[in-house]
C-alpha cells in the first residue's frame, strides 16, 4: 500500500524564485488524493541525512503563495556535494521515513544526487520516484533553453549596468563590473541588455567561453577609452588564461578555495580590484573603479522577473504531474516554443547530471568581447515586463560668447 509521502528539498545557491519551484510541488501535490504528506527537508541534502523535516502539508495555501514571491530558499540550501556513500544514506532515510517521491530543486550537482539516489533505489528495489526540477542562475544546465533563476538575475544585472553607465558618462573614467559566471558567460553577456543608445556601456564583455588575454584586455580599454572617452567593462568571474587558469588565481597574491577546492571567486572583490590596478599602472587613467557584484544577483528582491515567476512555479507543478503520471525518473526541462512560449518535458538525468552548458558561439561576437543579436533575441523576453528605459537630453547649444576667439 502507498504511504502518499513525498519530500522537496532546495540545494546550491539561491534565486529570485527558487521558492515558486517549492510552492508549484507542494500545491500541486496537495491536489492529488493519494498524497498524504508534504515534507520539506531543511538547507537540502544536509536536511535530508540530518532528518530534519518540515510537514508542509500544514502551511496555508496563502503563506505558501506570500513564499513563493519571495526569494532565497525559504527551506534553505547547503553546498554539500554528495558522493554515493551520502546518497546512500540519503536513501535510507527516504525509505525509513516511506517516501515514495522525492522533488529536488537545484542544478548541475543537485540532478546528479538526484541521478545516485534513483539508483540507489532502483537496486533496492525500493519505488521510489525521483524528480530534479532544474534552478541555476548561472543557466548552465544542459537539455534547457534556460534555467528558472537565471532571467531574474540577468535582470538584475542588465539594470545594474545600466544604471553603471548612466554614472560613467557622468563623471567619465573606465568602470569595471565582475559578475558570476566560473565556465558560462550567460549572466554576464546580460549586462549587453542595459544598453539603449550606440555609445552606452558595456563597451566590452569578457566572458569564461573564450581565452582572456592581459595585454589584449589592456589595448581593448585603451581603445574603447580613446573612442569614448570613457569605458564600461563586464567581466565573468570565471575568465582564464590559455591553459584555464583562473585570472584571479594569477594575479592575486593569497588564493582562497572552496570546499571543493575550486579557486573562491564569488566571495571576494580581487579580480576587480586586480584590474582596475592592471589599467591604473598600465594605461594611466586616474579614473579606474571596479565592482564586485557577488551575491547581490541571486537573491535581489526589487528585480524579479514576471517570467521567471511564471516558469519556476510552471517547472515545480510539472514535476508533480510527471512524478505521478508518469512511469520514470527524470530532470524537468524548460524548451522554446516560439517568441515567446516554451514547454516543458521529462529527460533522463542522465543527460543533464554532472554537465555544464557554455554560451554558444552563435551568442558571441567575433571579437569575443560583446555578444551578437541572436542572444538579445534570446534573452530579451526572459526579462519579463516594465524593464526600465533611460532618456538623454537634446542638446541645444548656446552660443559662446567669451569663449569666442
Amino acid at each position: 500500500m502507498s504511504s502518499g509521502k513525498i519530500l522537496v528539498a532546495q540545494g546550491g545557491g539561491p534565486t529570485a524564485v527558487i521558492n515558486q519551484s517549492m510552492v508549484g510541488v507542494v500545491l500541486e501535490a496537495r491536489r492529488f488524493r493519494n498524497v498524504t504528506r508534504v515534507y520539506g527537508a531543511m538547507h537540502g541534502v544536509r536536511g535530508i541525512v540530518d532528518e530534519d523535516f518540515i510537514d508542509l502539508t500544514q502551511e496555508t495555501s496563502h503563506n505558501l503563495e506570500l513564499v513563493g514571491k519571495t526569494p532565497s530558499s525559504a527551506l534553505g540550501s547547503t553546498r554539500d556535494k554528495p558522493d554515493i556513500a551520502y546518497c546512500q544514506k540519503i536513501f535510507d532515510v527516504l525509505r525509513a521515513h516511506e517516501i515514495e517521491h522525492f522533488f529536488y530543486i537545484g542544478g548541475n550537482d543537485s540532478s546528479d544526487t538526484v541521478r545516485i539516489v534513483s539508483l540507489e533505489a532502483q537496486k533496492a528495489g525500493y519505488p521510489l520516484r525521483c524528480i530534479h526540477i532544474p534552478k541555476t542562475i548561472d543557466n548552465d544546465l544542459v537539455g534547457n533553453d534556460h534555467t528558472p533563476g537565471f532571467p531574474s538575475a540577468a535582470r538584475f544585472v542588465a539594470q545594474a549596468f545600466a544604471g553603471a553607465n548612466l554614472d560613467n558618462a557622468a563623471l567619465p573614467g573606465v568602470y569595471v563590473g565582475v559578475v558570476m559566471g566560473r565556465h558560462a558567460g550567460f549572466l554576464t553577456a546580460a549586462a549587453a541588455l542595459g544598453k539603449k543608445f550606440p555609445d552606452d556601456g558595456p563597451h566590452l564583455i569578457y566572458l569564461p567561453e573564450r581565452t582572456f588575454v592581459l595585454g589584449q584586455f589592456l589595448a581593448d580599454v585603451q581603445a574603447a577609452y580613446a573612442r569614448y572617452g570613457r569605458c564600461v567593462i563586464a567581466v565573468s568571474e570565471g575568465i582564464h588564461d590559455a591553459s584555464g587558469e583562473a585570472i584571479a588565481s594569477l594575479l592575486a597574491k593569497d588564493i582562497e578555495r572552496d570546499a571543493h577546492g575550486n579557486v573562491q571567486l564569488s566571495g571576494t572583490g580581487a579580480l576587480a580590484d586586480l584590474l582596475c590596478e592592471e589599467i591604473k599602472s598600465k594605461l594611466g587613467i586616474k579614473r579606474v573603479r571596479g565592482d564586485t557584484f557577488g551575491y547581490l544577483q541571486r537573491s535581489f528582491i526589487g528585480c524579479v522577473s514576471d517570467v521567471d515567476q511564471r516558469e519556476a512555479r510552471e517547472v515545480g507543478e510539472k514535476a508533480v504531474q510527471f512524478a505521478m503520471w508518469g512511469e520514470r525518473d527524470g530532470s524537468v526541462a524548460i524548451k522554446r516554443t516560439g517568441y515567446y512560449s516554451v514547454d516543458y518535458e521529462l529527460v533522463p538525468l542522465d543527460s543533464v547530471a554532472g554537465k555544464t552548458r557554455v554560451m554558444e558561439d552563435i551568442f558571441i561576437s567575433e571579437s569575443g568581447t560583446d555578444v551578437t543579436d541572436a542572444f538579445r533575441l534570446y534573452l530579451r523576453p526572459l526579462l519579463g515586463s516594465g524593464m526600465p528605459d533611460a532618456f538623454r537630453l537634446r542638446p541645444a547649444p548656446v552660443e559662446k560668447i567669451l569663449g569666442k576667439t
